[in-house]
């Protein structure tokens, strides 16, 4: 069975991922992390008794999180919509997934967020849907010209136009790789300036999101989204005590998505 069918029969699966972080250039700064992340097609998944569908639970998936203005989304719709606009429309064998971390209690935050169009196995177009802790949102899309299959050792590149990391410009681009297999996924992002920059990655193996795992994943891994945005601002603290020096944060780009 491909990924693809595996999400269209209603199927939601779990990714614990590896967090990996690190900042090149004259200030220097690594970090790794875990999270839990979970990989549904919004279009016809149905969830376990511990994950809500736009309703509070252990964990959650709410539509308004993504797509669109931040807080106000559409979801699938919403995506369909930016896809459509580069030649790819719903067919037989195409799914529409999104790879997030859940509410945790109500509660959600995710820097990043992506949109996997996949045909098969084979991935096709990403949304990369980037928030950041001032409220704001922008997303890359990112695709071949003639949509042919994305692999590992394909990069897609993407200008920065969105202000993310208090500790950094906006300059530079985004060099996206991605990995995207029926039993596991890994994606590397490398923001380049010059010398200076991020490289970032998540890797995690797939697999049935049941109650077992839902539950085992709170113990191992207690808050969820809660924790982390408290990661984050522990990053942000070593960072500034490091001395990196803060940038005030520009007005948001006009256009909700760029590619």
């Amino acid at each position: 069975m491909t990924l693809a069918s595996r999400l269209h029969s209603g199927e939601i699966l779990a990714m614990p991922a590896t967090l990996m972080h690190a900042r090149r250039g004259a200030l220097r700064h690594t970090f790794r992390a875990r999270a839990d992340f979970v990989l549904l097609s919004p279009d016809f998944c149905w969830t376990p008794r511990f994950m809500g569908r736009n309703r509070f639970n252990l964990i959650a998936f709410h539509d308004i999180d993504h797509g669109g203005p931040r807080g106000h989304g559409t979801g699938s719709v919403w995506a369909w919509q930016q896809l459509a606009k580069i030649g790819i429309t719903p067919h037989d064998g195409l799914v529409l997934a999104l790879l997030t971390q859940p509410r945790f209690l109500g509660y959600w935050f995710n820097p990043v967020s992506f949109w996997l169009a996949i045909d098969g196995n084979s991935l096709i177009a990403v949304i990369a849907e980037v928030n950041n802790t001032f409220g704001e949102r922008h997303s890359y899309l990112l695709s071949h010209p003639d949509h042919a299959p994305i692999t590992e050792t394909t990069p897609l590149c993407a200008t920065k136009v969105f202000h993310v990391s208090p500790f950094q410009d906006i300059a530079g681009e985004y060099c996206f790789n991605f990995a995207v297999q029926p039993e596991r996924i890994a994606i590397r992002i490398s923001q380049i300036d010059g010398e200076s920059g991020i490289d970032t990655a998540m890797t995690g193996p797939l697999r049935p999101l049941t109650n077992r795992a839902i539950l085992l994943s709170v113990l191992r891994r207690p808050g969820g989204a809660l924790r982390v945005i408290a990661q984050i601002y522990w990053q942000a603290l070593r960072l500034k005590l490091k001395g990196a020096v803060y940038r005030k944060r520009p007005s948001p780009p006009d256009a909700e998505i760029s590619s």
